[in-house]
């Protein structure tokens, strides 16, 4: 027989409970915020901000985010106008941030005069940027694209929270597959309302997809999203399942 009392095995089923109960406030929250959002004023282009991971680890497909991130600008023009800051962390403790721009080829411009450079993740940063940007006027996207985290996820969490509250979506774009980044994308993806996506290395299709109905999002919304989805793009089927 076991020795076990009743009242022994309360406080873990209490505990179990409790955090349910914590979840479930925090997502009726988050979902309740999103809805007050404001959209995109009459006369203003979308914002949308492109957040890079430009450590060294992600040197092989530099080029390739510098090609596609045109596409963006092209897929936003078909329904309304985009303006997109780049974002970028590097090196010992560097995150810069460029001035909000609209034409492709003055972001490609930027882009084309970053190297990567070792260093670790500074995903946090981006997150309190994005919302002190929000802030000021906002923002209707982040987009992030990163293959590495190496920061307490706790507090990407509470970061993650913040910019939830503000209706601002996350949009993870993972590349490779390390488990510990897919951990705590998956859980900003969640905390701010955003989606999560995977691609691999090379992948340069799927990423253009995906970045293409990203730009579609942040200029029309979830309505343009749901067109473009019609329209049996992969990327957009893929974010709107996700984002509604």
């Amino acid at each position: 027989m076991s020795n076990d009392r009743p009242s022994e095995r309360r406080p873990a089923h209490r505990d179990r409970a409790a955090e349910l109960s914590r979840r479930a406030e925090l997502d009726t929250f988050l979902a309740r915020a999103r809805t007050l959002a404001p959209p995109v004023e009459a006369g203003q282009n979308g914002r949308l901000i492109f957040a890079l991971d430009a450590t060294m680890s992600r040197q092989p497909t530099w080029d390739t985010a510098c090609q596609l991130q045109a596409e963006m600008f092209r897929a936003a023009g078909e329904i309304g106008g985009l303006d997109v800051q780049l974002v970028y962390y590097r090196g010992f403790n560097e995150c810069r941030a460029s001035p909000w721009v609209s034409q492709a080829e003055r972001l490609s411009a930027l882009m084309s005069r970053i190297d990567c450079r070792g260093g670790h993740t500074q995903i946090r940063k981006v997150l309190a940027h994005a919302r002190r940007e929000t802030a000021t006027r906002k923002v209707q996207a982040l987009v992030f694209i990163g293959d590495a985290m190496e920061e307490p996820i706790d507090d990407l969490a509470a970061s993650a929270g913040e910019l939830g509250l503000l209706g601002v979506p996350a949009l993870m774009f993972h590349e490779g597959n390390d488990a510990v980044a897919e951990r705590a994308f998956r859980e900003i993806a969640r905390l701010t309302r955003g989606a999560y996506c995977r691609f691999d290395a090379g992948a340069a299709d799927t990423l253009r997809d995906l970045l293409r109905a990203a730009a579609v999002y942040a200029a029309g919304g979830v309505r343009a999203l749901a067109d473009s989805s019609r329209q049996r793009s992969p990327g957009a089927q893929l974010l709107l399942a996700q984002l509604r």
